[in-house]
């Protein structure tokens, strides 16, 4: 081949990903790369998990209690009609 056939995108391409294939550094790269990654997108979703079950947590706790002042609203009303 000559330098112009590498100078094509489909055979630079292929030239560049064959490379990739046979070298052990970027397949180690790579590797690493799929293990951070893969622990980044575990450790984010436990973060999001974590945040949405407070915010569920926190919003049972508001209407407990809201629920709680509205029952001592009513017997407080209740007391001061008698």
């Amino acid at each position: 081949m000559e330098l112009e056939d590498y100078l094509q995108p489909e055979i630079a391409v292929t030239a560049v990903v064959a490379a990739a294939i046979f070298s052990p550094r970027v397949r180690k790269l790579l590797r690493r790369g799929a293990v951070y990654g893969t622990a980044g997108v575990l450790i984010a979703g436990d973060t999001i998990t974590s945040f949405m079950r407070n915010v569920g947590q926190g919003f049972r706790q508001a209407g407990i209690e809201a629920a709680k002042g509205g029952v001592q609203q009513t017997q407080q009303s209740a007391g001061g009609q008698s």
